[in-house]
């Protein structure tokens, strides 16, 4: 079916909306506004304004097969008993890579002063997180999402950093498409770059919810020692899904 098929093929956004939150990027930095470092921070901001050019590319992939811990979709197995769970009921997920972009790469690259490394690698995160949430918006503008959900490959044991070969698998020639490659060793490059996917989600799941590190500056909520147990156990497993 040549609709299905078009449907299915990987979209790319380039370039990608995204906007920084100087506000709470200061906060970040512990910089109060107006201070002799804020307003430094500030013109770093706009030389990262002139240059950054993040873009996503993302792929609607349909679910074909299940078992206790992995999906197939696509002719592609991941391998998960949270993602499994998760995916339960649901027939699709959206496949994506985003990235701040090598130009924004290369600008902070340059930097010399540790001090200013600092905040332009700060910057950098926050347009790669931004240029996520716009995403995330298009994709529940295009395909009318509700509410929505994330899993990114090594966010916790359960889903490992090696889940990533899959996923780019899945995607295709990311390297030519938006300039993002997978080493041998399983990063991004650019470092700035963000991977996983998205589907819908009415209970609000975040791999934080089943992960015990304390003090993590990533933390979007707080750990439920209970969930892995009441919603993802397998009876036939004993390992902690959310551990280490």
């Amino acid at each position: 079916n040549k609709v299905d098929r078009r449907m299915m093929e990987s979209v790319v956004l380039d370039p990608l909306e995204y906007r920084i939150d100087r506000p709470s990027l200061l906060a970040r930095l512990c910089l109060k506004e107006g201070s002799g470092h804020a307003t430094k921070v500030e013109g770093l901001i706009r030389e990262a304004e002139a240059v950054a050019h993040p873009r996503a590319i993302y792929r609607m992939a349909f679910i074909e097969s299940r078992g206790d811990q992995h999906v197939v979709a696509e002719e592609l197995r991941f391998e998960s008993r949270v993602l499994k769970v998760n995916l339960d009921n649901l027939h699709r997920f959206f496949a994506f890579v985003v990235t701040s972009g090598r130009e924004l790469d290369a600008w902070a690259n340059v930097k010399t002063d540790l001090l200013e490394q600092f905040w332009a690698d700060a910057i950098n995160q926050a347009v790669v997180i931004s240029a996520r949430s716009f995403l995330d918006w298009h994709l529940q503008e295009r395909y009318g999402l509700a509410k929505t959900a994330r899993m990114s490959p090594g966010s916790l044991p359960d889903w490992p950093l090696e889940e990533q070969r899959v996923l780019f698998e899945l995607l295709g020639d990311t390297r030519k498409t938006i300039g993002v490659e997978l080493t041998e060793s399983l990063l991004m490059v650019p470092i700035k770059s963000l991977s996983g996917i998205v589907f819908t989600n009415e209970e609000g799941f975040a791999s934080c919810q089943l992960c015990p590190r304390e003090d993590c500056p990533g933390r979007r909520v707080p750990y439920d020692p209970g969930l892995c147990e009441r919603k993802y156990r397998d009876p036939s497993q004993t390992s902690q899904l959310g551990q280490s």
